[in-house]
């Protein structure tokens, strides 16, 4: 206990008193700086605060090691997984610190950082079980290295609000060193309790007005470190819940990087490129001040803290876990993201089906197509499949060839569109006035005619008509 107390303290210390130094250090030399925001200040502040916490990270145990304590053997045998882990958190410091001074493609970033986590992988830290499922699945390493990847980002999407990255991530070592104390792992205790006293003693600068910044090389490496020793956790928990506890820890940032990563899916937006529309950003759309937001955010980080600490005694971990599920889709419907609610809706009224059987109509309707050897074949196709699109009547003309089909029943309104595949040969289509999301299927059903049929209509020109079996053909069928 002594120890930790000795390591938490120094880290604070340092961390305190480092931060101003690095400060001045990168405003001096103009490096790694951002203006912040506008309307509060007008002057440079440095993103690499992070050097401050890695160096006061480290000199922690440095100074640990100059003390004689009784139980020195035991906290030195313990601190081997901190001390297997330094070379792989090393390279994420490095790669955020790189970004934060020359800046880097999102791809290399995402490719050192997998590096990383494979490295940690191979030091001893594995995901062992998920759901009950038990060490040795193949699924071990990828899901290892998703899972730090994604604590390592998840802190770096989140650091937008003064202070709101380190002190959710402060929340979140806490959480993690009350867990390894009441699972009496000595090794994750002193692995998390320095960093906890160096975010503490960050957070005094990091705060509202901030005179510094994390940076990618301080939110990489703390998102990496927690995702660490989240692992390291899950592999001392006594339940089948495995990574529940820890999940729920860093439920925080980890939430606002799956939303922003879906909303970008669902608009079709790179998932790499920056936004303003993380949870902190509409927080500050409704009015909130940063340091309004930081507070609220922390928060709802105590809430989770307590709810994955509560998960751990297994008491009445099943409604735990229900209740922050449920509390948390609430919270996201709150903030009126327009994405969840427009696929919620295409969902519940069945257009999402709807779309998805036109495209995989769409699909069959090109391999038909692709397999005509005649116009008679083709035509046959057509016809049988136009009004499942919406189409009421087709005119296909293939040279001399004439053919027309149509449905009985037709619509007052209607428009038409008229698809030139080759130079004599066409398809023409009417269609009524319909859903607006429809149009994309439209789209797509005349794509898939000019593409498909361009290089048959061409070869069946060629074709005499005296060749074919009986007069060119002049349909009218009724579906």
């Amino acid at each position: 206990m002594y120890s930790l107390l000795f390591l938490g303290s120094i880290s604070f210390i340092l961390s305190a008193l480092l931060t101003p130094v690095v400060r001045s250090i990168f405003l001096r030399s103009n490096l790694a700086t951002r203006s912040s925001d506008e309307v509060l200040r007008q002057h440079l502040i440095p993103r690499a605060g992070g050097v401050a916490i890695v160096i006061s990270y480290l000199v922690s145990y440095l100074c640990l090691r100059l003390v004689s304590l009784n139980a020195a053997g035991i906290i030195w045998d313990s601190l081997n997984f901190t001390v297997r882990l330094i070379p792989a958190a090393g390279l994420i410091f490095i790669i955020g610190l790189v970004d934060d001074i020359k800046g880097l493609e999102p791809w290399h970033k995402l490719l050192g950082e997998i590096v990383a986590a494979g490295g940690a992988y191979w030091a001893g830290v594995q995901i062992q079980g998920l759901a009950g499922f038990g060490a040795g699945a193949w699924w071990n390493l990828p899901l290892t290295i998703l899972w730090l990847v994604a604590c390592a980002n998840a802190i770096n999407l989140i650091d937008g609000v003064d202070g709101l990255a380190t002190g959710v991530a402060l929340f979140a070592t806490l959480t993690t060193l009350t867990a390894a104390l009441l699972q009496n792992n000595i090794a994750l205790a002193l692995a998390t309790v320095p960093l906890a006293g160096c975010l503490l003693g960050f957070l005094r600068y990091n705060f509202n007005p901030a005179t510094i910044y994390l940076g990618d090389c301080g939110s990489l490496f703390i998102g990496f470190l927690l995702g660490c020793s989240a692992v390291i956790w899950s592999q001392k928990a006594a339940t089948v819940l495995g990574m529940t506890a820890p999940l729920m820890a860093l439920s925080i940032p980890l939430l606002d990087m799956t939303v922003a990563i879906i909303r970008r899916f669902l608009r079709r937006q790179p998932l790499f490129e920056r936004d303003q529309n993380h949870i902190h950003h509409r927080l500050l759309d409704r009015g909130f001040t940063p340091r309004k937001v930081a507070l609220v955010m922390y928060a709802c980080a105590a809430l989770a803290a307590v709810c994955s600490l509560i998960v751990t005694t297994k008491n009445f971990s099943g409604l735990i876990i229900t209740a922050f599920c449920l509390t948390t889709w609430i919270g996201v419907q709150h903030l009126g993201y327009v994405e969840f609610g427009v696929a919620g809706r295409l969902l519940v009224d069945g257009a999402f089906r709807r779309l998805l059987n036109s495209h995989i109509s769409i699909e069959n309707l090109e391999e038909s197509l692709s397999a005509s050897k005649t116009p008679e074949d083709c035509w046959e196709v057509l016809s049988r499949v136009y009004h499942e699109f919406g189409f009421y009547r087709i005119d296909v003309q293939i040279g001399p060839r004439k053919y027309s089909d149509s449905l009985e029943t037709q619509p007052i309104q209607s428009w038409m569109v008229v698809v030139p595949v080759s130079e004599h040969s066409h398809v023409e289509l009417h269609r009524g006035f319909g859903p607006a999301q429809q149009h994309q299927v439209v789209a797509s059903f005349v794509e898939v005619l000019r593409r498909t049929l361009a290089p048959k209509f061409v070869a069946f020109e060629k074709i005499p008509a005296h060749r074919e079996q009986g007069p060119p053909l002049e349909l009218s069928a009724r579906a």
